[in-house]
């Protein structure tokens, strides 16, 4: 890790709505679309009954260019009309990161 730069993580959590038709097809477009993104870097994602969606981002000024994203902003008003009945955004510095074993294939 002598090379290790400092990133950005911004963690989604959310709780939804019975409510939760076309959700999948938008989160998969979602991640398809951060992808393209100047500075994205990863995401991860988990959902039971509480969804956890974390993305990691070279810099500030890529998460709020993202936040910005056309269309990041119709899957945004979609959640809080119809799939989210609560949710929280952090966005969190990292500055060191470890691991340890292998990921599942």
């Amino acid at each position: 890790m002598q090379n290790f730069r400092p990133y950005y993580a911004v963690i989604f959590t959310s709780t939804q709505t019975e409510h939760t038709e076309g959700y999948a097809e938008m989160a998969e477009k979602m991640e398809a679309l951060a992808k393209q993104q100047k500075g994205f870097i990863s995401i991860d994602s988990a959902r039971e009954d509480v969804g956890i969606t974390v993305s990691y981002w070279e810099s500030l000024e890529d998460i709020k260019a993202w936040k910005q994203n056309s269309e990041h902003i119709i899957a945004q008003q979609k959640g809080r009309n119809q799939w989210y009945s609560w949710y929280n955004t952090r966005i969190c510095k990292v500055e060191r990161e470890y691991e340890y074993g292998n990921l599942p294939s």
